[in-house]
């Protein structure tokens, strides 16, 4: 998942992410802890808050998605798996929260050999 790719005018693009992982903006929203009305305006969309949840969904996933070999298998592990020491939290619960720094680390920390 190359970043550009997902870029319009200097903002991550939220119909180009939804377009990739196939699905809608509206779920896009909600799998990062937004509104469904967040990405349908467009001062919304360029919002300091909704650019950030965007970005750190796209980080996320370009972290794993050579360890699953696609994007909608990495978008799928982000949904879905509970990690280790998390108390059975997904990636994107954790994103939802506001901790995505704390699964990018795990995420590094598997990568190195240390397990949560």
């Amino acid at each position: 998942m190359h970043i550009t790719n997902f870029a319009e005018a200097g903002q991550f693009e939220p119909r180009k992410i939804a377009a990739v992982l196939r699905t809608s903006a509206e779920e896009i929203a909600l799998t990062v802890g937004l509104g469904k009305d967040a990405l349908q305006r467009r001062t919304r969309i360029g919002s300091d808050k909704t650019q950030r949840r965007l970005r750190e969904l796209v980080e996320v996933l370009n972290k794993v998605e050579p360890r699953f070999g696609s994007e909608l298998m990495a978008y799928a592990w982000y949904r879905s798996e509970p990690l280790p020491g998390f108390d059975g939290r997904t990636a994107m619960q954790l994103v939802q929260e506001g901790k995505a720094q704390q699964v990018l680390d795990y995420i590094d920390a598997v990568d190195a050999g240390i397990f949560a």
